[in-house]
């Protein structure tokens, strides 16, 4: 965890995370949500479609955590600010912000239109440069903050019909790791994480009509446990800026490299 730069003298804030991108309660960013809320920090749990996060909050709640249900589209520049506007207007701290937006999806190239090319482009980076400029203006002020993206294995060796989606993981990687070189000085910790492997969330599983499910279990190591994951998001956030983690590489253990 960082350690703050803020005089002793000023007043306490309440300190709250923000993540962008939660879909199904069993998915990556409601995993995140809930290992965040374990420790009883006020969590913003964000989403495109509100009646998702609305249920992951429920759950988080009804554990005795604190939740707030955010619906927007991370690709719209005033709706990402004015979230951001909202926790700085309640004068809260904002420890961590975790960018998850961007879901895999499979094209062949030569019949790839620039329409989808741009869709891709837009959720997996795009909504990332929004999330991050107005976040990091917030982590100036307070002169700390943690920022962790989630990326793939795309951004490192693309594979057939995912050249839309290899384009924007890939980009989001360099991004994320300028960000880091640029920030760390200022006590901000920028960390991408790359999840390699079919993830064992509902998105995986009830694709194709469940196959999903079948493809993961018969593949080495069974997926990625999203619960394991969220633990890996929980220690970099912990993490002393004396040693700092900038990019983290997560993957089955009988997942090819």
């Amino acid at each position: 965890m960082n350690t703050s730069a803020l005089s002793s003298t000023a007043p306490e804030k309440a300190a709250c995370v923000v993540v962008v991108g939660v879909g199904a309660e069993q998915g990556i960013g409601a995993a995140v949500c809930r290992r965040f809320a374990q420790e009883k920090l006020k969590v913003y749990v964000v989403g495109r479609t509100l009646n998702k996060v609305e249920t992951v909050v429920a759950a988080i709640n009804a554990k005795g955590g604190h939740a707030v249900a955010y619906g927007l589209d991370a690709e719209d520049e005033q709706q990402v600010q004015a979230l951001f506007d909202r926790i700085s207007h309640q004068q809260e701290q904002l420890s961590a912000v975790i960018h998850n937006v961007g879901g895999n999806i499979p094209s062949i190239f030569l019949q790839t239109s620039l329409q989808f090319f741009n869709q891709m482009w837009r959720s997996t980076f795009l909504s990332a440069v929004l999330v991050s400029q107005s976040s990091l203006k917030i982590f100036q002020r307070q002169q700390q903050g943690t920022l962790i993206f989630t990326g793939a294995s795309a951004s490192l060796r693309g594979k057939p019909y995912f050249a839309a989606f290899t384009m924007g993981k890939s980009a989001l990687r360099s991004y994320a790791l300028n960000l880091a070189q640029i920030y760390s000085p200022q006590n901000i910790h920028v960390a991408h994480v790359v999840v390699d492997g079919m993830v064992d969330g509902d998105r995986v599983n009830k694709a194709l009509l469940g196959l999903g499910r079948l493809v993961r279990l018969t593949r080495g190591g069974g997926g990625l446990n999203i619960e394991a994951i969220a633990e890996n998001y929980w220690m970099l956030y912990q993490q002393s800026r004396n040693l700092w983690t900038h990019e983290l590489d997560l993957r089955p253990y009988q997942e090819n490299f």
